[in-house]
């Protein structure tokens, strides 16, 4: 099949051909592959630009899969539930349309504007980018948990010490001990209650950071004798190999406990860190990018910010206000890369346009929203979608 291009679309592609055959060329360059960070693609999707997604971890999902993947979340607009598992599941359907590249596992190591005014993006795995922006919608940025430091510790991660919880049915039956005060560490008492034997809260203080009503839940599992509490700090884990066989709480009298159990699980809080990503030469106000709230560009023009990771006044820090800032700053990128010209606001539910680039549609398109993809190369990834 001949494609008929006209000349406008001749110099779009050539615009955006590789500068060497290591180059993946792309409208958008999207660090981190969380909620907010999947919903970009979709939104740039909607106005015609391609994105590739950059994630320092191994999977999509961002803090959603890393620490609360079974977790429920109560307010995603028109979903009454879901854990965030689901959550990201739903949003890589919904992306499927605008089929973004992944490349997980790596680091954006530098971002480098070149002289055509497009960024040159290179990753811990050498992967390199030609691309028009670059979005940072990095979440916390790098992160860990904050560890428990006692020389046992070390041997039992991931056996029968665990910082996370990615498999519950792991305590089914188990006499289970968890530190912490936040709504980590009480949702998993509250969620695990008809999994484990028993259960003791540890908390080196009777105030907690998590939501009264999950408190007054978990004082009252408590009086029912279903759970235990008991205020003090962790001093020493008992072992036998790699097994825990007993944790030592120091009470704030002074006395130090043996609480019987075979898994410990510590939620600590983590330490968040942007990363490489400080090192860019961008605005930070508190390790935040701080930006524009109409446009959430950086004051690096051509890099912009959405979620967590962005500061701005009356930023809330929820995944829905991370849509809403998704959705003004693919409109934002739009207009700056098409200087002068107004980006029409159009309805999926009215607008011939996107509803063929959602695929719902089998009708040809206007040249003027056509999406042009030039053939493969040897990248396997280059894709342009006209702008």
């Amino acid at each position: 099949m001949k494609w008929k291009l006209s000349l406008m679309q001749y110099i779009r592609i050539q615009a955006c051909l590789p500068m060497n055959k290591e180059s993946i060329c792309t409208d958008a360059v999207i660090v981190g592959a969380g909620p907010v960070g999947l919903f970009q693609v979709f939104e740039l999707g909607l106005l015609g630009l391609s994105a590739h997604v950059i994630d320092s971890m191994p999977q999509i999902g961002g803090q959603c899969i890393e620490l609360y993947p079974d977790k429920p979340i109560y307010d995603i607009p028109a979903v009454p539930v879901c854990s965030g598992r689901e959550l990201i599941e739903r949003l890589q359907e919904q992306i499927k349309p605008f089929a973004p590249q992944f490349h997980l596992d790596e680091t954006v190591r530098s971002v480098r504007r070149m002289d055509t005014g497009r960024f040159d993006v290179v990753t811990s795995a050498g992967t390199r980018f030609d691309t028009r922006v670059v979005i940072v919608a990095g979440g916390l940025g790098a992160f860990s948990p904050r560890l428990l430091e006692v020389p046992e510790a070390a041997n039992l991660v991931g056996k029968s010490l665990h910082y996370k919880v990615t498999h519950p049915d792991l305590f089914d039956g188990k006499d289970l001990v968890i530190a912490g005060g936040g709504d980590a560490a009480l949702d998993w008492s509250m969620a695990l209650i008809e999994r484990a034997r028993s259960i003791v809260l540890v908390h080196r203080s009777s105030k907690f950071r998590a939501a009264p009503a999950h408190v007054k839940r978990m004082q009252a599992l408590c009086e029912e004798g279903r759970m235990q509490f008991l205020e003090g700090d962790i001093v020493g884990l008992e072992t036998t190999g790699d097994e825990l066989k007993s944790v030592r709480v120091r009470a704030r009298s002074g006395v130090v406990q043996r609480i019987e159990a075979e898994q410990l699980l510590v939620f600590w809080g983590l330490h968040p860190a942007l990363g490489p990503i400080a090192e860019w030469g961008l605005e930070l106000e508190y390790h935040q990018l701080a930006v524009d709230n109409a446009t959430f560009q950086t004051l690096t023009p051509g890099i912009f910010a959405v979620g967590d990771v962005n500061s701005y006044p009356g930023k809330k820090k929820l995944i829905l206000s991370g849509f809403h800032e998704a959705a003004l700053c693919a409109f934002a990128i739009k207009e700056y890369l098409n200087p002068g010209k107004k980006v029409p606001l159009q309805y999926t539910t009215t607008s011939p346009a996107l509803r063929r680039r959602l695929g719902v549609s089998a009708d040809v398109d206007d040249e003027s929203d056509r999406v042009v993809t030039p053939a493969s190369t040897t990248t396997g990834h280059k894709s342009l979608a006209a702008a």
